[in-house]
């Protein structure tokens, strides 16, 4: 038994609960810009997948980026200048991300496409945060075990870290995108 029913002098009150300003259910969703890290996988095609509409249906455009690891120093690469290796890197990626955009995008959606080197976590996050995203549309390998723990999760931390809502889309998972009968 609790103190207040033996105690007749002891008022018992339900905890109070915040007061929130009510739910707009005729707010309006504006996505005018959306982020999609592009890793060349079957995966991260399926991210795009759901840009594309959400795009369309808003109007809105897609920004494309691929981030080109940093490599990291070890004696494989002998005397080879790794600045020279990540340019090399970066242009092949920039030609093969255009190559992409042009095939799978363009013309039907604006797309712009951006190559950077460095860690995919940080430069999506900072790419999100300089070109002022709405929504990050990306997918995860969904990593378990010891590849999660040596690898980490980019899709974890770009959460944890971005500016704007991040819709992340599983490789198996129940589909909502349709494809368009007969027409773009």
């Amino acid at each position: 038994m609790s103190s207040s029913s033996l105690n007749p002098d002891v008022a018992t009150t339900a905890p109070e609960t915040p007061v929130h300003a009510p739910l707009n259910a005729s707010a309006s969703i504006h996505l005018s810009r959306i982020l999609v890290p592009v890793d060349f996988s079957e995966c991260g095609r399926k991210a795009l997948q759901y840009a594309m509409p959400l795009a369309r249906q808003y109007g809105g455009s897609l920004i494309l980026q691929y981030v080109v690891q940093e490599p990291y120093p070890v004696t494989e690469f002998g005397g080879m200048a790794l600045a020279q290796m990540e340019a090399d890197l970066s242009a092949n990626a920039t030609t093969e991300l255009e190559k992409f955009a042009d095939a799978e995008v363009r013309p039907q959606i604006s797309a712009k496409t951006v190559v950077v080197v460095g860690s995919p976590e940080l430069e999506i996050v900072d790419l999100a945060k300089s070109e002022k995203v709405d929504l990050i549309v990306m997918s995860t390998h969904g990593r378990t075990g010891l590849q999660h723990m040596f690898l980490g999760s980019v899709v974890e931390n770009v959460v944890r870290h971005a500016p704007c809502p991040v819709l992340v889309v599983r490789e198996k998972e129940h589909e909502f995108v349709e494809p368009v009968v007969g027409g773009v």
